[in-house]
């Protein structure tokens, strides 16, 4: 049975993960109005990521169970894109090894589920940055000049 912790993140509010064990089950981005609830070390790694720390999170084991493998690749592809840079979803459907599955690959970005750990923050249309679910693209701009992404 997955344990729901919260984590506080200055500036950004208040976020919230489920863990079975050591396996991320699911991840929600920090927003104003939560209580902290219950400290746990991914949410002080997650906190100091929002801070503005270089932080990775490639050694978490993420619950895949049920995914496609395209959903496999995207996810390691996308996890592989450096902090501070971005790909198109073009391009990240190539990297995935699926060119031309750009609609699948934002298909995939708006069903994440652990967003900051697969950043699909780093991944914008060929004409734009592109949109970013419920929170918006105002919430992913701030992600990407939080991690230092040349935005044109």
């Amino acid at each position: 049975m997955a344990k729901s912790f919260r984590y506080s993140a200055p500036g950004w509010g208040v976020g919230e993960l489920w863990l079975e064990g050591d396996l991320l089950v699911h991840h929600e981005l920090p927003v104003a109005g939560l209580d902290e609830g219950h400290p746990h070390p991914l949410g002080e790694r997650l906190a100091a990521y929002f801070g503005g720390a270089d932080v990775a999170f490639d050694d978490l084991e993420l619950d895949l169970d049920g995914w496609t493998p395209f959903q496999r690749a995207a996810a390691a592809a996308l996890r592989a894109v450096p902090r501070g840079e971005v790909v198109t979803y073009g391009e990240l459907a190539a990297l995935a090894g699926h060119p031309g599955a750009q609609r699948a690959a934002g298909s995939f970005c708006a069903q994440n589920r652990f967003p900051i750990v697969v950043p699909c923050h780093r991944v914008v249309a060929a004409d734009g940055l592109g949109r970013y679910g419920s929170l918006g693209v105002d919430y992913k701009r701030r992600l990407l000049e939080l991690e230092g992404a040349a935005l044109g």
